[in-house]
């Protein structure tokens, strides 16, 4: 049976700047790239782009339990300054967890903290496109502060920066997820 697309599902776009080639997905199983401490360097970048549908923002609602009514009903969303729904705020940082976890530095890499800073609204419909770059490593305690940012055609809806510990190929003791 063929699965139909919604209207506005996300599709969403990988492209590792630093390596120069773009990965492509159709769903947000996002391909895992494992990266240890060793081998990050400063102005390595790894961008996600990702269209927000209402399928996603109602989801994000469910598992949160966050129901206002700015991010699910039209006609509330209507009479407020934004004239419209948008997504909510948190799901767009998801968007960042979901390169750090995945991409840059990738499995093994624990947040240790995250600044965000909201700018302008997400709306149904938009394409987001997430940049995480490492910014600086610290190396005595393995961790990496990433700067972040999230833009709609060009304009930074939010931006901040991740500070994250991620795994010594020389210390690690864990087995290495197949990917």
């Amino acid at each position: 049976m063929e699965r139909k697309r919604n209207p506005g599902t996300a599709i969403p776009h990988f492209a590792s700047l630093h390596a120069g080639y773009r990965l492509e997905s159709s769903s947000m199983i996002l391909p895992l790239r494992i990266l240890h401490f060793e081998d990050l360097s400063v102005g390595m970048t790894e961008t996600l782009s990702k269209t927000i549908s209402s399928d996603d923002v109602v989801g994000f609602a469910t598992l949160t339990g966050d129901r206002n009514p700015i991010h699910l009903s039209e006609h509330f969303a209507a009479k407020t300054s934004f004239g419209g729904r948008i997504a909510h705020g948190l799901y767009t940082a998801g968007l960042i967890s979901a390169v750090l976890g995945t991409r840059l530095p990738g499995p093994g890499a624990i947040y240790v903290s995250q600044t965000l800073h909201f700018h302008a609204p997400v709306r149904i419909g938009d394409t987001v496109d997430v940049t995480v770059t490492v910014a600086e490593l610290i190396p005595g305690r393995q961790r990496a502060r990433l700067a972040c940012t999230c833009r709609v055609g060009g304009e930074v809806v939010l931006d901040g920066e991740a500070l994250v510990k991620v795994p010594s190929a020389a210390k690690s003791k864990r087995p290495l997820p197949h990917i």
